[in-house]
């Protein structure tokens, strides 16, 4: 093919989501943009014939490729290295301790068994591993396991001895360390008590990430992402170096990084200068993120309500907050005066709350093409948030795939009633709400974290992965899942180009195998991607 032509793909069915002209058959590509998109009988006559190099689609669906604007690239890529505690390979802790007596044989008594994903939902002793279990295949090796949701840790006997934490640890300001009957910590570690273990766990070195992130890009270029985020690590790392050696070395996705609160909370000379945000190159950096309380699963989301089976009277039985309010306010005031976005994970109804009323009286500070501020997964939002999100311009950054994935522990933790309440990605849509869907991979219990497919199958059919109904009234349609995962998200980070096939956009698209529009709902996570193009490159071909 003469690539110094611009190329002209025909014979598509093209869904823009572009407002002004959403429907097209033909585009042109010229370069790394999209010249001309449109139908056919109006092609102008400058791309007609010869003048360009052809690609016939044969009908094909084209979309514009997906955005996911909430994953953690640099973690995802490394839990590619680690046991996944997922089914169908991991179904129960004892299977688990298979997995790890078996890595351990191949390796030294001083080596970290490192493991991601494990949901006591999922396993078939319906309970999360503990130290002991962890100890019976360990030979005394240090073991660390990452629950799905990211945000707890379990770890066995060698581990908690070489972080020093016994009884008498004290439990970290956001964080607890689970204990049983006798007061002995039971090697789970939840939400800043994780970080109580980082400091001794060794690094993967650079070249291995570097190359693993390379991967990665493989990957999600196979699922049809053109660009991703990395949401900030949680082990410290800066994942910017990284991210840029992945550019050179291949990664092809736009990528925005968000930095850690609390690894640069005290530090007064971190800045994150105007270059550094600039949204029209491939890696920027978009800003700060907060962590403000927990996950669902690990019972840590600070609700309303309490947990099922949690005493009220229990201080933490509604979940907690995992930062303070002086952390919150610090984290505003830095962006406001960085002109960077904030983004907030917040799941529980008095961590939304609490987020937004500290938000109250804060101007935008930024120049109106991306939300200021993002609030994160947003699981159940009181009436006056979602009033609050639609008046002070904050975007929502939501999960079909949490319930879908995790259903039994939603159940187990909510309840039918709040479960099928979870999620109004209806409701915060029709309100006005600036909101979009993403994947939160890898914390999350999906074998393949990252597929979007799953992913809208939920969010339009809203049934579980078992066919339980998690809330009909809250269903999206195919066409608006779509547009939440391309161009609502390219909007929500600011990623310049992206999100619609449009004259002077990005040709960064996905080819699909079946037509996602025609499929039935139940049938749309078998769509798979036939081609993808980055910024007007082949990046895969199936």
């Amino acid at each position: 093919m003469d690539t110094s032509k611009p190329i002209r793909f025909e014979h598509a069915l093209i869904a823009t989501q572009d407002p002004d002209s959403p429907h097209a058959d033909t585009m042109v590509v010229d370069g790394e943009r999209i010249a001309w998109v449109g139908w056919a009988a109006d092609l102008p006559a400058a791309y007609v014939g010869a003048a360009c190099e052809t690609v016939d689609l044969g009908g094909a669906r084209v979309i514009p490729g997906f955005v996911d604007a909430h994953m953690h690239a640099v973690m995802l890529a490394d839990y590619s290295r680690q046991i996944s505690a997922l089914p169908p390979k991991i179904n129960s802790i004892a299977e688990l301790i298979e997995a790890i007596r078996e890595q351990r044989a191949h390796q030294d008594a001083d080596t970290w068994i490192h493991g991601w994903g494990y949901d006591e939902a999922l396993l078939a002793e319906g309970r999360s591993p503990n130290r002991y279990d962890l100890d019976a295949a360990s030979d005394g090796a240090p073991v660390c396991m990452m629950r799905t949701c990211g945000h707890i840790r379990c770890v066995n006997s060698r581990a908690l001895e070489i972080a020093g934490i016994t009884r008498d640890t004290p439990d970290p300001e956001g964080g607890q360390i689970e204990r049983d009957e006798h007061g002995e910590p039971t090697g789970v570690l939840k939400e800043t008590a994780r970080d109580l273990v980082t400091p001794f766990i060794p690094r993967a070195s650079e070249g291995e990430t570097v190359a693993s992130l390379v991967e990665l890009g493989h990957l999600l270029a196979s699922q049809g992402i053109v660009a991703a985020t990395d949401m900030c690590t949680l082990d410290g790392t800066d994942a910017q170096p990284l991210l840029a050696r992945a550019v050179e070395a291949g990664l092809a996705q736009d990528i925005a990084t968000y930095v850690l609160w609390d690894y640069v909370k005290d530090d007064p000379a971190y800045t994150i200068a105007p270059a550094e945000q600039d949204r029209s190159r491939q890696l920027f950096c978009a800003g700060i993120k907060l962590l403000t309380d927990g996950s669902v699963s690990g019972k840590t989301a600070w609700f309303d309500r309490p947990y099922l089976g949690c005493d009220a009277a229990n201080a933490d039985a509604c979940g907690f907050p995992t930062c303070t309010a002086e952390e919150l306010d610090g984290a505003i005031a830095f962006c406001e005066k960085n002109r960077c976005q904030l983004s907030m994970h917040a799941m529980g109804t008095r961590a939304i709350d609490r987020a937004v009323e500290h938000l109250c009286g804060h101007a935008p500070w930024v120049d109106g093409a991306y939300p200021h501020v993002r609030i994160e997964h947003v699981t159940a939002p009181s009436a006056a948030a979602i009033e609050a999100f639609v008046r002070d311009g904050i975007g929502i950054v939501t999960q079909p795939i949490f319930a879908y994935a995790e259903i039994g522990t939603y159940l187990a933790n909510l309840g039918p009633e709040r479960t099928r309440s979870c999620y109004p990605f209806r409701t915060m849509l029709d309100a006005g709400v600036a909101l979009c869907i993403s994947t939160d991979a890898p914390a999350t219990s999906w074998a393949v974290p990252s597929d979007p497919f799953p992913n809208i199958k939920s969010a339009v059919t809203r049934h579980a992965y078992n066919g339980f109904d998690f809330g009909a009234d809250e269903r999206l349609t195919i066409d608006e899942a779509i547009t939440l995962y391309t161009r609502e998200a390219a909007k929500m980070v600011g990623f310049e180009g992206l999100g619609m096939l449009r004259a002077g956009y990005k040709a960064s698209f996905a080819v699909l195998d079946r037509d996602i529009y025609a499929v039935p709902a139940d049938e749309i996570d078998g769509v798979g991607v036939a081609a993808t193009y980055i910024r007007g490159k082949k990046v895969y071909e199936r």
